[in-house]
């Protein structure tokens, strides 16, 4: 098979279906190369099955330092397709979009395949050819350095501009296994390799499991190297049979993959980050006092923000506390009881082993260094025809919305100049 497009984009995720609607906009032919046997897979179960669409943040230079070192890179871009543009392009598609905590924006329905869908609409309005169940084999170039063709297991593709939007390597289940890496390896460009970088962290303690599914909505996180605390993080942390997640967990697995080189990271988690030590030894006096002739057990939950009664019994058991104080009458716990309450609340211990795999990450880094890109036009500056997007460029971000605003803007551009 050897047919003749103006634009192949190689990958129908979030940046490749934007670059595919932008480009067939202005009139071009265009074909997706999926090799999936729909568009859109990573994207459908993006945030939890929620989909954080973008961050609403509409200062470009506080939006920008998310990105990190990548951000002098992304001015021209986002000026071209920023925070607004998106807003625009979702709700114009009758998709309304709301605004929660901590600027992430989300579709009202809070449904992922509800974004998915305006996406594969947005492609086939603008008549947009996809070919699903294309697996792309070698990317060809010829003597000049143009890339030439896209041989895959269905035959030869050809066409005036290419663009790369394969994805990184996060979620390898919805096809994002890193195959845009090898290709642009073959072509030349420098590429780092993938971590994955928002990602849940395991830990020793086995015993992690009992308080598996228990949140706290506000903690503070200290991460500690050699007996020395690196940083801290603070925001919501969720417990895993494996050991913790959440944003305030996921924006710091990348610090703590630089750690790991050199051993294990002891974390403590203060449950009561509002309130130091006096302020915490204060409370618990009051509620003691307020429920004197009840057992610890009974206001476990308002002591220790999280669990209950029998996860506790099992966790005092784990962690060396004798399980009896629970039955203890608070008017009969003793100061250095309490003590052992404080310490356990305001300084929980944990230690980190290791970060969770590519199947479990948000985000995966890695990926071709931006000094090989013209970031103004996403244009391959080794092959002329060629444009390349989203999570195969080299860019450290957290979570909350900045990934597929990067999915947005640069699959814009791309197809805009392709």
């Amino acid at each position: 098979m050897n047919q003749q497009y103006d634009v192949i984009v190689i990958g129908g995720g979030a940046s490749g279906m934007m670059a595919a609607a932008t480009a067939a906009k202005r009139g071009k032919r265009v074909l997706i190369l999926e090799k999936n046997s729909r568009c859109g897979a990573k994207l459908s179960i993006t945030g939890g099955g929620r989909c954080n669409i973008t961050n609403a943040e509409y200062d470009m230079h506080t939006l920008l330092a998310n990105y990190g070192e990548a951000q002098p890179f992304l001015y021209s871009a986002f000026s071209q397709f920023g925070v607004l543009d998106t807003f625009e392009f979702f709700t114009s598609r009758g998709l309304q979009l709301v605004v929660q905590d901590r600027n992430r924006v989300f579709p009202v329905t809070e449904r992922a395949t509800d974004v998915a869908n305006v996406m594969e609409q947005s492609i086939r309005d603008t008549r947009v050819e996809v070919h699903f169940n294309t697996r792309v084999e070698k990317i060809l170039q010829n003597a000049t350095g143009e890339i030439s063709g896209v041989q895959t297991n269905n035959g030869v593709y050809a066409a005036d501009a290419y663009i790369l939007a394969t994805g990184g390597a996060s979620h390898p289940e919805t096809g994002s296994t890193g195959d845009g890496f090898g290709y642009l390896r073959d072509l030349g460009h420098t590429v780092r390799a993938p971590t994955p970088t928002i990602v849940p962290l395991g830990v020793t303690e086995k015993w992690i499991e009992l308080l598996s599914g228990q949140s706290l909505l506000d903690a503070k996180v200290y991460f500690a190297s050699n007996g020395k605390r690196i940083f801290n993080k603070r925001g919501p942390v969720l417990f895993t049979h494996f050991g913790l997640s959440g944003p305030t967990i996921l924006n710091s697995a990348y610090r703590v993959s630089e750690l790991l080189h050199g051993g294990f990271v002891d974390i403590t988690i203060d449950m009561y980050p509002a309130l130091d030590i006096g302020g915490y030894e204060k409370y618990l006096l009051e509620l003691f006092d307020q429920n004197k002739n009840k057992t610890l057990k009974t206001i476990i939950r308002e002591v220790l923000q999280i669990g209950n009664a029998e996860i506790w019994q099992k966790m005092f058991m784990k962690i060396g506390i004798e399980s009896e104080l629970l039955e203890t009458k608070v008017h009969s716990i003793t100061r250095e009881q309490r003590k052992i309450l404080v310490n356990l609340v305001k300084s929980f211990p944990l230690t980190v082993n290791r970060l969770m795999d590519f199947d479990r990450a948000v985000v995966a880094d890695g990926g071709v260094v931006l000094s090989e890109i013209d970031m103004r036009t996403m244009q391959s500056k080794l092959h002329k025809n060629l444009y390349i997007t989203g999570d195969l460029l080299h860019i450290n971000r957290p979570s909350g919305g900045f990934s597929l605003q990067l999915c947005w803007t640069t699959g814009y551009v791309a197809g805009n100049f392709a």
